[in-house]
C-alpha cells in the first residue's frame, strides 16, 4: 500500500488541516491512513489499532469533511451520531468535535453532548436550540431522549462507535443493541440515503462485528500496523506486595519515582470503586497529592461533576496521582501520564492493553507498573506470554527502584 505523506494527500478539507497544524499534526498515522479513505468513500469499517494512535481523528475527519460539504439547511436533525461508553470519553470526544469544527461558521457544525450525568431537560432545551448536526453520547441517555421523541434519528449520515467491544461488553451489550435496533427503524422512512457505520478500539475484532448486528454485516475489517507499540514504547514493571501492604507498597513507589523525576503523573488502577476510595484515603493522609474517579463506591457514586473535577486536576498538573477504577482505561486521551500503575491483574489481557495504553500516547515512551501478590504474580506471567511483552522484576529498596533476577521473579 502506497503511504499518505499528509492530510492534504488524503483529500481532507484544508480548513481541517489548518486546525490539526495548530496541535503540530501534520502527518496522518498509520491507522488514519487506512480509515480516512474508506469513510471518505462511505463504506462500513471497524477498525482496531494500539491506543494513542490517533483513531478519534481518524473518524471525526472523515466526517466532518463530509457534513460541511452538505447542505445545512436541508440537515433538519443530527447527521452524526458518536456513542462511548463512559461520560469522560463522551466529554473528550465533544471537545475533540468542537476543536476540529471551529474550522467552520457556527451554523455549520453545531453539536451536544447527551451523557447521563446531566438533567435531560437541560439537554432537550440544548437540542431544541441550537438544532446540533453532530451528537456525541453514551447509549442509555441517548434512549432516553430518543424514545421520547426529542432526539431524531431518522436523518443519520453517519454512526460511530467508540470502544466498540466494551460497547458489546455484558454490561453495556442490552442498551447498545437496543439503540442500533432503534436507528434502523428510525431510518427504515429514507433507506435509500447515504449512511456510514464505524466502530473502534484497541482490542475490537470480528466477535465484536457480529455482535453488533443488521448494521454493521458488511463493515471492512481495518487494522494498523501500529500494534507493536506495547512491546516497543512501553516498559513493563512489576512489583511484589502482599496484598494487605500494597498501598504501603504504592506510597513507596511514588515517592522512589518522584525522587529520581521530581515530576511525575501517575494513574493507578483497581479493580472496583471502594478500593479506589480507599486507596485515595490513605493516600491523601500521608499528604499525597492525589484524586479519584471511579462510578460508585459501596451505595455512593461519584457525581458527574466530581469525576469532571478529578479529571480536569490531573490534566491540568493540579494533583500528580489519579486512582481509578477502568472507568479511565478506556480511550481517555490525558498527555503526559509517565507511569500507570495498577494494583491488580486483570484476567482479561484486554484490561492490560487499554490500561497500558493511558501512557507512551502520540510518539512518547512510558512504563506500566503492576503490584502484585504472589498469585497475581502467576496470572501476569501468563499474560506476559499471551502479550509478547517482557515484564521486568522490581523492588523498592532504601527509597530506589531496582532491577532483581528474574529467577527470583
Amino acid at each position: 500500500m502506497i503511504k499518505i505523506n499528509t492530510f492534504n494527500d488524503l483529500g481532507i478539507n484544508p480548513a481541517l488541516t489548518d486546525k490539526l497544524k495548530e496541535r503540530s499534526i501534520e502527518k496522518p498515522t498509520d491507522v488514519q491512513n487506512l480509515v480516512i479513505p474508506a469513510l471518505l468513500a462511505e463504506k462500513n469499517a471497524v477498525f482496531r489499532s494500539a491506543t494513542g494512535t490517533g483513531k478519534t481523528f481518524a473518524y471525526l475527519l472523515p466526517v466532518l469533511h463530509i457534513l460541511a460539504a452538505c447542505d445545512r439547511s436541508r440537515l433538519n436533525a443530527p447527521a452524526a451520531l458518536i456513542c462511548a461508553p463512559t461520560l469522560e470519553l463522551c466529554s473528550q470526544i465533544k471537545a475533540e468535535v468542537d476543536f476540529l469544527s471551529a474550522s467552520f461558521t457556527e451554523a455549520q457544525m453545531q453539536s451536544a453532548l447527551i451523557i447521563g450525568s446531566v438533567n435531560p431537560e437541560k439537554q432537550i432545551d440544548t437540542l431544541k436550540k441550537i438544532k446540533p448536526v453532530i451528537i456525541v453520547g453514551n447509549p442509555g441517555r441517548l434512549l432516553v431522549l430518543a424514545k421520547m421523541r426529542k432526539l431524531k434519528l431518522f436523518n443519520l449520515r453517519f454512526l460511530v462507535l467508540d470502544e466498540a467491544d466494551r460497547l458489546t461488553a455484558q454490561e453495556c451489550i442490552e442498551e447498545t443493541n437496543e439503540l442500533l435496533a432503534y436507528i434502523d427503524r428510525a431510518r427504515m422512512k429514507d433507506k435509500d440515503s447515504s449512511f456510514t457505520v464505524a466502530a473502534c478500539s484497541a482490542t475490537v475484532c470480528v466477535k465484536t462485528r457480529d455482535q453488533l448486528g443488521p448494521l454493521f454485516n458488511t463493515a471492512e475489517i481495518i487494522e494498523s500496523d501500529d500494534h507493536e507499540i506495547l512491546q516497543e514504547r512501553i516498559d513493563h514493571w512489576a512489583i511484589f506486595s502482599e496484598k494487605r501492604r500494597k498501598t504501603q507498597t504504592l506510597r513507596s513507589l511514588l515517592a522512589a519515582l518522584k525522587a529520581k523525576k521530581k515530576r511525575i503523573k501517575a494513574l493507578v488502577f483497581t479493580g472496583k470503586g471502594d478500593e479506589a476510595a480507599l486507596v485515595l484515603s490513605r493516600l491523601q493522609y500521608h499528604h499525597v497529592n492525589a484524586a479519584a474517579l471511579f462510578g460508585k463506591a459501596g451505595k455512593k457514586p461519584l457525581s458527574g461533576g466530581q469525576r469532571k473535577e478529578a479529571l480536569d486536576l490531573f490534566r491540568s498538573g493540579k494533583v500528580d496521582v489519579l486512582i481509578s477504577t477502568d472507568l479511565a482505561a478506556r480511550g481517555l486521551d490525558i498527555s503526559g501520564i509517565t507511569h500507570v500503575i495498577a494494583l491488580d491483574v486483570p484476567s482479561d489481557s484486554e484490561v492490560y492493553i487499554h490500561r497500558c495504553g493511558r501512557t507512551a500516547r502520540a510518539g512518547k515512551r512510558g512504563i506500566m507498573i503492576t503490584i502484585a501478590d504472589a498469585v497475581q504474580m502467576r496470572l501476569l506471567a501468563s499474560m506476559e506470554k499471551k502479550l509478547k511483552i517482557r515484564v521486568q522484576p522490581k523492588e523498592l529498596y532504601q527509597g530506589m527502584v531496582l532491577q532483581i533476577n528474574p529467577e527470583q521473579y
